[in-house]
């Protein structure tokens, strides 16, 4: 009898304290003494034991002193980017000057047979009067005409205000009986056929249609400009291009 009255006794303890766990008061258990309050686990409500690393060691010593100004210590700070940026700067700059000066120095100084090569000779007894022959000098063509008497006077009769690109024709020669052009179209680098095109003694574009007078200047169609006119001098009987001494 007394065994079971134990048994039930720490029965009903367990249910009381199940049921009641949470809210640390037993008093309803009657086999718990009674306890005012219980606090299931320490809490704390600061952390003053906890050191916080520092990098003092990293900092820079202008830096370290909280109460100074960053301008105070803003050239210390930068005077080694700006050491590095002015010096690299300055290197650039004088292996830049060498570079130029040295191929100046080396084009001054080209060798004979290397400025042959930068300029051509026409002969002007090769071209009969009224004919244009195309020459290549530095890759590009090059038109050289022999002109008649009719037609200078027909170019030199061209109203030059009409022109989309005014030039007179006393302009665009040294001799009126020679006509010397570079055969690339103004508008997109196409060659012209000589003695094509709706001008007679002209020039004929067959890329987009412009046309060119006998001068070389535009007459008709998109292109914006005249035929370039290459350098170029009288030596003898020669025709020289590429050069204007």
């Amino acid at each position: 009898m007394a065994l079971t009255r134990f048994r039930s006794a720490r029965l009903v303890n367990a249910v009381c304290l199940e049921t009641t766990r949470f809210n640390f008061s037993f008093a309803r258990c009657p086999f718990v003494p009674a306890i005012t309050s219980v606090n299931s686990m320490a809490r704390r409500s600061t952390h003053t034991d906890v050191k916080f690393p520092h990098f003092e060691d990293f900092r820079r010593r202008s830096t370290l002193d909280i109460n100074k100004a960053a301008r105070e210590s803003e050239d210390h700070r930068r005077a080694l980017p700006h050491a590095i940026y002015y010096g690299v700067g300055g290197v650039m700059t004088l292996l830049t000057a060498k570079e130029s000066i040295q191929a100046l120095v080396a084009f001054k100084g080209m060798a004979a047979d290397q400025k042959a090569l930068a300029s051509i000779e026409v002969k002007m007894e090769e071209i009969p009067e009224g004919q244009t022959k195309t020459f290549e000098w530095q890759g590009k063509p090059v038109f050289v005409k022999h002109r008649t008497a009719r037609e200078i006077q027909r170019e030199r009769e061209v109203v030059v205000s009409e022109l989309r690109h005014p030039q007179t024709d006393e302009e665009r020669v040294q001799k009126p009986e020679w006509s010397v052009l570079i055969g690339v179209c103004t508008h997109l680098g196409c060659v012209p056929i000589p003695g094509a095109g709706d001008f007679p003694g002209g020039y004929f574009c067959p890329c987009h249609g412009t046309h060119f007078d006998g001068s070389g200047r535009i007459r008709k169609g998109p292109a914006p400009l005249n035929l370039n006119i290459p350098p170029y001098t009288f030596k003898d009987d020669t025709i020289v291009i590429g050069t204007t001494s």
